[in-house]
């Protein structure tokens, strides 16, 4: 493996679609206009498009920046849609993701209370 994934101190799930046709350089403009993260800081992003069987990376190394790409072969994840943040992955979280697993659970439908209906 060219990252050893426990190396950054955070790992960013870029939330929404992104364009991943996008070079270094659009996903680090991403990153410094819309979040105000800073790429440099030992952090690694990771970003998905339209499809959800595969997802980007960009991760400083401290000499240049490294771009991953990841496909997975069967199957897909539940990359967060909705909203437009950063969310930070625990260590356990990048390890499910990168398994298959969806890091961040899906959202709880509220039960219907009863006696009402429409």
């Amino acid at each position: 493996m060219l990252v050893n994934w426990t190396a950054p101190d955070h790992v960013y799930l870029v939330c929404g679609k992104t364009d991943l046709r996008k070079g270094i350089d659009g996903l680090a403009m991403i990153i410094a206009e819309n979040y105000g993260l800073d790429i440099y800081d030992n952090s690694l992003f990771l970003f998905c498009g339209t499809r959800s069987d595969r997802f980007k990376g960009l991760y400083w190394d401290g000499e240049g920046f490294i771009l991953l790409y990841k496909r997975y072969e069967n199957g897909h994840l539940r990359w967060p849609r909705h909203g437009q943040e950063a969310k930070l992955l625990t260590r356990r979280q990048i390890k499910e993701l990168l398994v298959g697993i969806n890091p961040v659970p899906p959202r709880s439908v509220s039960p219907a209370k009863p006696g009402i209906f429409y």
